[in-house]
């Protein structure tokens, strides 16, 4: 085992965190804050910076903590729906409000030291988002990558793949077999299934453990809200909601019921079924081969033992059928002088499931407050084929079974709120592989894209401690320590082809510590600022990955790695009045020892081949701005703005001792977005005109510039996209939604995808709910 650098800081925070809590004696009821036992969850409250309407009736309701107006009035959310984290169980008041990603207690968004974005579920169901990725296109700092239509990876502050991490309702949803740079997870969640969206940009290591680098996205899932229900009454409801859209020639179904006894039981099931046909691209037309099928469905139980306990049980499914990588195949189009590949055939079929059980409590007596356990299991299997131009072809699959538990623990004292715990999770990963040769000769490989027989631990123990210095300040800090193993049962050596096994451990320490201070007395204008470690270790991708990479880049096994190591700077200023909510921050983060593809110098069937070194450093810098005006009259105007520049070291030649500093990979280009919108009085009619513009992607290294396929010479070209949509409550059971996108059938891409967006398209909705 050898333990990662940079632990003073971490160390120094955990240190003195336990002696706070040692020498404090245990409080008294009158010296402890009551939680209050909240009912179900909601959606978030939104507050502002782009917090654009109150309930019912806003729009993209991305929320930077940095500068957030009070939310409007929402049901209390339920307190066993946010998983571990302690700010579910908070009584929701005017200026109080949910944030599960921070796993922070009694504090307004715009009171705490971090940038927290928000999507709730009015926003997509509004804006008729078509994944989950998608809904996370006009939040700030936030870059949307699609390998494929069926695919998609946010850049979050210049990182994406296994450097963001995603939680789901508390448990990790990353898995050991995540990939560098872009990876098709996300899209594995239905966005249909989800109550809201939290985004915690910036490291969240402390209080996840690994890979939380660029930002946490923790996911809220829908239940029945038996606790808003009268209580010792019977209930049962539903929806139905369909979806079309013209330039995806899509169609969306879904259906989802709820019921129980208000106060004491509530289940809920939703089934979504989705067909996408071929996407028509503007100036290009119909892009072969880029629909696909999907059909999820998701369930929960709740049920209070009393006013103290509760319990929850969730499973959830999905799968895509035959999603195409088109970018790689001669079905592939050219834009902007891109390149063609020339696979005949290349796709996925994916299948992901999740099931928890959790126990919540209360309200608890004793110095323990609350508490939260719960014990998971996920499920991924892939399957993919791919026909080369020169007649030869392959199969490959990867079945990767993660278990895993998690206790956390809140306590008051005097001398601040508590949250600590520990987690463990484990994931068995099974991989397989067959080469064919032109003439249809099968060979069995050692492993597939990954080791075979293999097995990838992390165990983590945090402290976070929610201090009030005084009225107008409040400090946020933490630690967390790590220990993260890897065995590999078989693999493929590089060198002698020959099968080879591996074992190795990590350790890592981290802290963060974060601080808010009221620039005045009436609180309506805030700075904040911390730094805050993070590290990410090797995982099994990185050990034992064998395959295709970029466009001409196979990659190989690489067993000498070390964790990476990260440290991050912010400071940021926030004001809240009452008609103007508006943000700004800056943030520099520092790289070291990251992992990053090297050439080894040999071709192996006409593919350059690299592996993974740990011989990168390098810096993230970037400034996020938002702000909203309202109007009177149900008017508001919002914008938003993100500028990123990242910069890491490159070695050209596997072993070179002459690194060259070059941009980092798919850097983002500066990307904006703004709009206008109108509500009308009694709330039953909105309509949004928005824009989401990107300037030209042309910072690139000399990997994105071998990426031919994805990357046009140069770069990638600008854009702007206009987009109108509306909803219509036409009755008290019945919405319409309509949109108007891509308005001036803008010919584009995201940087780094694989083939172009949906040219001009109309978008119809509609969603009747049911007693």
């Amino acid at each position: 085992m050898k333990p990662t650098t940079g632990k003073s800081l971490a160390l120094i925070m955990i240190s003195g965190s336990f002696l706070m809590l040692n020498a404090q004696e245990p409080a008294s009821v009158e010296d402890v804050s009551p939680l209050e036992v909240a009912p179900e969850p909601v959606e978030p409250a939104t507050p502002a910076v782009n917090d654009f309407s109150p309930e019912p009736g806003n729009s993209l309701e991305t929320v930077v903590v940095a500068a957030s107006s009070p939310p409007s009035p929402a049901p209390p959310p339920d307190p066993v729906a946010a998983g571990p984290s302690p700010e579910a169980s908070v009584s929701v008041e005017e200026d109080t409000t949910v944030i599960e990603s921070a796993r922070t207690v009694d504090s307004s968004r715009f009171d705490l030291p971090y940038t927290v974005n928000v999507v709730t579920l009015s926003t997509l169901e509004q804006r008729q988002v078509r994944n989950l990725t998608e809904a996370l296109e006009f939040i700030p700092g936030v870059m949307v990558q699609k390998t494929a239509n069926g695919q998609g990876s946010p850049y979050i502050r210049g990182f994406t793949g296994y450097r963001t991490l995603a939680v789901v309702d508390g448990v990790r949803y990353n898995n050991s077999v995540y990939r560098d740079g872009p990876s098709e997870y996300f899209s594995l969640i239905d966005s249909n299934a989800i109550s809201s969206i939290e985004l915690l940009q910036g490291p969240g290591s402390v209080l996840y453990g690994s890979d939380a680098i660029g930002g946490t996205l923790y996911l809220n899932t829908k239940s029945s809200n038996y606790l808003n229900e009268p209580e010792g009454e019977t209930f049962f409801h539903g929806s139905s909601t369909y979806r079309y859209h013209s330039a995806e020639q899509s169609h969306r179904e879904r259906l989802e019921f709820q019921t129980g006894v208000g106060g004491k039981w509530g289940f809920h099931i939703g089934g979504t079924a989705k067909h996408f046909g071929d996407v028509i691209a503007a100036k290009i037309g119909e892009e072969a081969y880029t629909g696909y099928d999907e059909w999820a469905y998701d369930t929960r139980f709740d049920y209070s033992f009393s006013d103290e306990w509760t319990f929850t049980a969730v499973h959830q499914k999905l799968s895509q059928d035959d999603v195409w990588r088109t970018h790689s195949t001669m079905y592939g189009v050219s834009f902007a002088g891109s390149d063609v590949g020339t696979d005949l055939l290349r796709l996925k079929d994916q299948h992901r499931s999740l099931s928890y059980l959790k126990l919540r409590g209360e309200d608890l007596d004793g110095f323990i407050d609350a508490a939260t356990l719960t014990g998971s299991f996920q499920q991924w299997e892939e399957n993919g084929e791919r026909f080369r131009g020169n007649g030869q072809s392959l199969e490959e699959s990867f079945n990767s079974k993660m278990w895993g538990v998690d206790l956390q623990l809140e306590s008051d004292s005097s001398v601040g709120r508590f949250t600590y715990g520990l987690d463990y999770y484990v994931d068995h990963v099974d991989t397989a592989r067959t080469d064919y040769s032109a003439a249809g000769v099968p060979t069995a490989r050692i492993q597939g894209p990954f080791g075979d027989d293999s097995q990838f631990g992390q165990f983590g123990v945090y402290l976070q401690d929610q201090i009030e210095i005084n009225e107008r300040t409040e400090l946020l800090i933490g630690g967390r320590y790590s220990y993260v193993k890897a065995d590999i049962g078989r693999f493929e050596d590089p060198q002698t082809n020959l099968e080879d096994s591996f074992s190795n451990s990590w350790e890592s320490v981290v802290g963060s510590a974060r601080i808010i201070y009221d620039l005045d007395t009436e609180g309506e204008y805030k700075a904040f600022g911390g730094v805050s470690q993070s590290f990410r270790a090797p995982n099994l991708a990185d050990l034992s990955r064998y395959g295709g990479s970029r466009s001409d880049e196979i990659e190989s096994a690489a067993t000498g790695l070390e964790p990476e190591n990260f440290i991050t700077y912010e400071v940021g200023f926030k004001a809240q009045t009452e008609n103007v909510s508006t943000s700004l921050s800056y943030y520099y983060t520092g790289i070291k020892d990251m992992i990053s593809s090297t050439p080894t110098g040999r071709v192996i069937g006409g593919l350059r081949e690299v592996t993974k070194e740990n011989s990168s450093t390098g810096f993230v810098q970037g400034i996020e701005a938002s702000a909203t005006y309202r109007f009177d009259y149900g008017f508001e105007v919002f914008t938003n703005f993100a500028w990123v520049e990242g910069e890491a070291d490159l070695f050209p030649v596997s072993g070179s001792t002459a690194p060259v500093r070059e941009p980092l990979s798919r850097i983002q280009p500066i990307i904006g977005s703004g709009g206008l919108r109108w509500t009308s009085p009694d709330e039953t009619f909105r309509i949004e005109a928005s824009v989401l513009a990107a300037a030209k992607a042309n910072k690139l290294n000399r990997n994105d510039a071998g990426d031919t396929q994805r990357i046009p010479p140069g770069g990638t070209p600008g854009y702007a996209v206009f987009d109108i949509h509306a909803d219509w409550n036409f009755r008290e059971n019945i919405t319409w939604y309509g949109g108007l996108e891509n308005i001036l059938d803008e010919a584009y891409r995201v940087h780094g995808s694989g083939s172009n967006e949906p040219g001009f398209g109309v978008v119809l909705g509609a969603k009747v709910d049911f007693k």
